[in-house]
């Protein structure tokens, strides 16, 4: 095993609430500092993680854009989600690819492991480890699921997930990022998403503003594509590995 997963493995199976041995990877100061109120403090994380409240977050659009990431994948596939998200898409990935496939669901902090394998404790195809999706991956896979992780990091962190989960999409394997994107001028909600940005989610712009190829060191080994929704608010970037 890489640096990645000091700790055992836990499958899905196990007590939602068991404690995190201490060699796991610490969570990063940039969560503490900026995301300790939507991550990691115990009291509003339950209040957070739940589908309506993650409906409302994206204006409507959770469930369109939970839809077709998951559409994305098929049966039979070993899935990798870096970072555990509020609501169900860990559960629809892992119901997706079903008995004969694998889903692994990673987080760098340890409540968010608690929900994701409380999610996931009826699929036994399912797995969660708590580890830092920025370092490099220990394995390969059908497919990666980064699902509203880039816009939460700082620009570095960025470039290594990005080129992380690239290099965990085996041959013929495609990667899909779901996040946000750089709204057309005129969008209804421009004031507002400005004011989220500003204060609750400063990360976010830089990647508004780049293509997520660009944060890619081997983007020419790729095909991509991209598709936006909701007046140009939010992207689905596929590559697919040449």
């Amino acid at each position: 095993m890489s640096e990645i997963c000091e700790d055992a493995p836990y499958t899905a199976g196990r007590s939602a609430d068991e404690s995190v041995p201490a060699s796991t990877p610490a969570v990063p100061d940039y969560m503490r500092e900026i995301y300790d109120w939507a991550y990691i403090n115990p009291r509003l994380v339950p209040l957070l993680d739940r589908q309506i409240v993650v409906q409302a977050i994206l204006w409507g659009n959770a469930n369109r854009l939970v839809k077709t990431a998951v559409d994305e994948f098929s049966p039979g596939q070993s899935i990798l989600q870096p970072a555990h998200v509020y609501g169900r898409l860990c559960a629809e990935l892992a119901s997706r690819v079903g008995p004969a496939g694998r889903l692994e669901v990673r987080d760098v902090t340890p409540i968010q492991v608690a929900r994701a394998r409380a999610k996931l404790a009826g699929h036994t195809n399912a797995i969660v480890i708590h580890a830092d999706s920025a370092r490099p991956f220990d394995r390969k896979y059908d497919g990666v699921c980064c699902f509203f992780l880039l816009h939460e990091v700082p620009d570095d962190y960025k470039t290594k997930i990005v080129n992380n989960v690239l290099d965990a999409t085996g041959p013929g394997g495609k990667a899909v990022f779901v996040d946000y994107h750089q709204w057309r001028w005129f969008h209804p909600m421009g004031p507002i998403m400005w004011f989220v940005f500003r204060y609750l989610e400063p990360l976010a712009p830089s990647l508004c503003a780049s293509e997520i190829r660009e944060f890619a060191g081997d983007a020419d080994g790729f095909t991509w594509t991209k598709q936006t929704f909701f007046g140009g608010l939010y992207q689905k970037v596929v590559a697919v590995r040449k």
